[in-house]
């Protein structure tokens, strides 16, 4: 089984757009004191949502993945903007809708959900969304390190303040994603810095911190082929050493893992040379950040499978984990499902 863990729902139904715009406006009175709106609200019917699912069925079906964790748009989220109460509603009625998809096409889709986070607002206030996605039977979420949006006006991922979310997520034995979002500094593109930067800065926050010391359990995914880290692993194996006295491995990999969202044969190939097979989780998010033709080969960036299936010396082993056994292992949720259907 090929299982992508990182990909977003970016052909949502227009009306979701049009509820967004709405919300935003200020309509109703929406940023002040957002109406009591639920996904029923939008009448989307299941046909449309089927239908606006078919590119990514069709990219499924030829790039060979079986099984998509799928989540909403990540520059979506957009944690910085309104109100706490409209990212509470936004977040609610964004996560029904992967619910709802992931029910109609179970053998495509899986979710992992957003959070209802605000700067300011204490991690602790989305422990209450958090469980209803176990409830629902999403398998993970994703976790923004600065729901500012690009002006990191919040505590590093090591404060106690977010402890409470930490011992939730470890419960429900639900990883969580680092993904930021969309990004209102100028100096930063959303994808291609404030993305990247992100993955990188959350990875060194964690180097700093002794997080794992008091969360054993607690698992992280940092997309984007882990930002910089892969291309400067000996930088970071030498400051966890000058920092921490101890190796890199042994400080964070037993709880920190990478997505291969890697747009090129090369930066795939030195992800594999440095960081652990045991780390790294197969992943494309196509329909994402680079959905364009790379004219060098006239292959799709995002078809990261493609790259890896360039890779020599890479045993079966070692496929089955990157592909299949890393995903069953960092998301636990997600191999009970799989058993229970017979995988």
């Amino acid at each position: 089984m090929i299982i992508d863990i990182h990909c977003h729902y970016t052909t949502e139904p227009a009306a979701l757009h049009n509820f967004r715009d709405k919300q935003l406006a200020g309509l109703a009175d929406a940023m002040r004191k957002p109406a009591a709106r639920t996904l029923a609200d939008l009448a989307i019917s299941d046909e449309q949502i089927v239908a606006s699912l078919q590119p990514q069925l069709k990219l499924q079906k030829d790039r060979g993945s079986d099984l998509t964790i799928f989540s909403p748009r990540a520059a979506g989220m957009a944690h910085h903007v309104g109100n706490a109460d409209v990212s509470r509603q936004w977040t609610g009625i964004s996560n029904d809708l992967i619910h709802r998809l992931c029910g109609l096409l179970p053998d495509n889709f899986v979710g992992v959900g957003q959070l209802p986070q605000f700067p300011g607002v204490a991690p602790s206030e989305c422990i209450a969304e958090l469980q209803r996605l176990a409830d629902l039977g999403f398998v993970g979420v994703n976790l923004n390190p600065d729901p500012s949006g690009g002006w990191w006006s919040g505590p590093p991922l090591t404060d106690r303040s977010w402890y409470p979310l930490y011992e939730k997520l470890v419960e429900l034995q639900m990883p969580a994603m680092i993904h930021v979002s969309s990004c209102c500094n100028p100096n930063f593109h959303h994808t291609g810095a404030h993305y990247i930067n992100a993955d990188t800065t959350a990875f060194m926050q964690l180097i700093q911190g002794n997080l794992f010391k008091d969360f054993p359990d607690l698992k992280f995914v940092i997309p984007h082929g882990g930002g910089a880290v892969p291309f400067h692993w000996g930088r970071y194996r030498g400051l966890c050493l000058s920092i921490q006295k101890k190796p890199l491995a042994e400080h964070l990999l037993n709880n920190v893992f990478f997505d291969t969202c890697v747009y090129h044969l090369p930066g795939i190939r030195l992800m594999t040379e440095v960081v652990p097979m045991s780390n790294i989780l197969f992943a494309s998010e196509m329909l994402g950040a680079v959905p364009g033709i790379d004219p060098d080969n006239g292959f799709p960036f995002d078809d990261t499978k493609r790259y890896i299936d360039q890779l020599t010396g890479l045993d079966a082993a070692s496929r089955h984990a990157l592909f299949e056994g890393n995903a069953r292992r960092v998301y636990p949720r997600l191999d009970a499902l799989l058993k229970q259907r017979g995988h």
